[in-house]
């Protein structure tokens, strides 16, 4: 009977263990242009960029360039994709943080044009 409770033990922690890895795997919460209309064309990252926004904005900046770096670029190269969102979300990150530096930053790695160009489908 022990080994019985044991095996059922062991079995629904695994259970509990696969669940929870599969709920965290990475899926973004936000689409591309979800991201695009309330960060970039919005005008929330140029706040963020430039020192105007409130906390709660920054921490939005922060979770929709999560979300950008999550999804799959329409076109071109998913290594060029995870750089270039990488550097807005590092950016962005840092500006939660307090960095003040970081608001140049941001706008460098907010290059429209660079990426639409590579990426856009």
């Amino acid at each position: 009977m022990k080994y019985l409770f044991a095996g059922v033990v062991a079995a629904l922690s695994l259970v509990l263990v696969l669940g929870e890895n599969k709920a965290g795997d990475g899926k973004p919460k936000h689409t591309i242009a979800e991201v695009m209309a309330k960060a970039m064309k919005g005008g929330l990252c140029k706040k963020c960029a430039s020192g105007e926004a409130t906390e709660a904005e920054k921490k939005e900046l922060v979770e929709l360039f999560t979300s950008l770096s999550q999804n799959e670029p329409p076109k071109g190269d998913l290594k060029d994709w995870k750089k270039r969102t990488g550097a807005l979300l590092d950016a962005a990150k840092k500006i939660a943080a307090g960095d003040e530096k970081a608001g140049k930053a941001l706008g460098a790695a907010a290059n429209c044009a660079a990426c639409h160009k590579a990426h856009k489908g």
